[in-house]
């Protein structure tokens, strides 16, 4: 069986100080797509004059991010290894959402994949959806829960299958209804009824092959190895039929969507398919880099990763 070419980067300091000279990004600095749709910062998230900066005096109606959780989060909001309290966690929080909330458009959507350890109190969730009240900028619209197919957990525990995603507004945004549709009905079976003597479930009654996606999310295929969007060396990777989903129930064609923690570049890759510009950042060279290269293996294979394979072919590891 063929297994990934790159382990987890994040957590493995010599392959990062081996990728590292490679990276065309230094802190500060901002990638133009020669194409005229995208832009890539390394920039930190929390920066307000960076983030502005990254818009080039434009305006998201869409952001999506998928902070970090399991970190340390320095003084000056840097983001690194080893897990921080929970309070200097949602005091860095706060200054993102801020950034976000500075550079979205007076109707825009917001969403925010979060996690909840259960093996500490839940964080940092319920501390985040706490803080989110102070924004009066933001109301609360949905809490989704996407399903994974394969979980982790205990002999002693309920296997944790499920990826937190909160979903705000500011004003009155766009939610295209006919954009979010699903095969959902094909796997859920049930509501049996009996018509003229015959027993019958929902699938047959259904007039429509297909339903509306609710707040739990059971049809998207979580990331690993062996599927073709699988980014080497990246961690917790988010599906691009998620990402699709919601850039597509959220924006329309040339819109700019906004990603502060690029990570493997999903958002990107995401609104690439879909004909949106994507503003997209992350504090970390390393990222930065992949998601730029990850953009032009798209562009030039068709392909949205690299599966097991190596996105750094010069890194003999």
């Amino acid at each position: 069986m063929k297994t990934e070419q790159l382990p987890r980067i994040d957590t493995n300091s010599v392959l990062y100080k081996k990728i590292l000279p490679h990276c065309r990004l230094q802190a500060g600095e901002i990638w133009n797509d020669p194409e005229g749709r995208h832009r890539v910062g390394c920039i930190d998230a929390a920066n307000i004059d960076a983030i502005t900066a990254l818009l080039n005096n434009q305006k998201a109606v869409l952001a999506v991010h998928d902070p970090p959780y399991n970190v340390h989060v320095g003084n000056a909001g840097s983001v690194q290894l080893g897990k921080t309290d929970i309070e200097h966690y949602i005091a860095w929080c706060r200054q993102w959402i801020a950034a976000t909330i500075a550079v979205l458009a007076k109707t825009a959507g917001l969403y925010v994949w979060l996690g909840a350890d259960q093996n500490d109190g839940f964080q940092p969730l319920p501390d985040f959806m706490i803080m989110m009240r102070a924004f009066p900028e933001l109301r609360s619209r949905s809490f989704i829960t996407m399903r994974n197919q394969r979980g982790y957990g205990t002999q002693h525990n309920w296997m944790a299958v499920r990826q937190e995603l909160l979903y705000y507004c500011k004003g009155n945004p766009l939610f295209n209804i006919d954009a979010v549709y699903t095969d959902i009905p094909k796997i859920l079976r049930g509501y049996y009824k009996t018509i003229q003597g015959v027993k019958t479930e929902n699938i047959e009654r259904s007039k429509s092959p297909t339903i509306r996606a609710g707040n739990v999310w059971v049809d998207i295929q979580q990331v690993f190895y062996r599927r073709e969007e699988n980014v080497p060396g990246c961690y917790a990777q988010k599906p691009i039929q998620a990402l699709e989903r919601i850039i597509n129930a959220g924006s329309l064609p040339n819109d700019i969507v906004l990603d502060f923690f690029a990570h493997s570049g999903t958002t990107l890759i995401a609104a690439e398919k879909l004909r949106r510009r994507c503003y997209i950042c992350d504090n970390d060279p390393v990222f930065t880099e992949i998601t730029i290269r990850r953009l032009e293996h798209f562009r030039e294979t068709g392909k949205t990763g690299w599966q097991y394979k190596n996105p750094f072919p010069e890194i003999a590891h």
